[in-house]
């Protein structure tokens, strides 16, 4: 003999605009509604990819550029096109790994931009560029606490 239990809920699926994703509600309501994830710019992730490259790299946990490239199924100009991410200046770098994701669609500022400021070797004028680059995208400028 089995025992069947059913439950039975109110469901209600919700669009907010053409191709939003659908959001799935009860009849019960939230308690709290739950924050928005904040997600991070593509640079930020290749910013951190880079530095902990170089921390594998360090530490002999891989061998070359070769080794990384097969472990990341990318190519060895790919590992070399994050890497050149170290070659921005400290405070640049720390800009980039809490960049936040500005709206919807592609970033603004992105890997190739970012090639041509690490090419020059002086930090001033790395600053200068990053400057230039923030204003022509319209990325806000994030004011650190620590440094007031």
């Amino acid at each position: 003999m089995t025992t069947l239990l059913t439950r039975e809920w109110d469901v209600h699926f919700r669009r907010r605009g053409r191709g939003a994703p659908k959001e799935l509600h009860s009849n019960r309501e939230p308690e709290e509604a739950p924050a928005r994830p904040v997600r991070l710019a593509r640079v930020a992730r290749l910013m951190a990819l880079a530095l902990r490259f170089e921390t594998l790299l360090r530490n002999g946990a891989v061998a070359n550029y070769a080794e990384l490239a097969r472990l990341g199924h990318v190519s060895c100009a790919r590992i070399s096109q994050i890497l050149n991410l170290l070659y921005l200046a400290p405070d640049i770098q720390e800009e980039l790994l809490f960049l936040i994701r500005q709206g919807r669609g592609r970033d603004s500022i992105y890997l190739a931009r970012l090639q041509r400021i690490a090419a020059h070797f002086d930090w001033a004028k790395q600053r200068r560029l990053w400057h230039e680059l923030r204003t022509v995208t319209g990325m806000p400028v994030v004011e650190d606490p620590v440094r007031r």
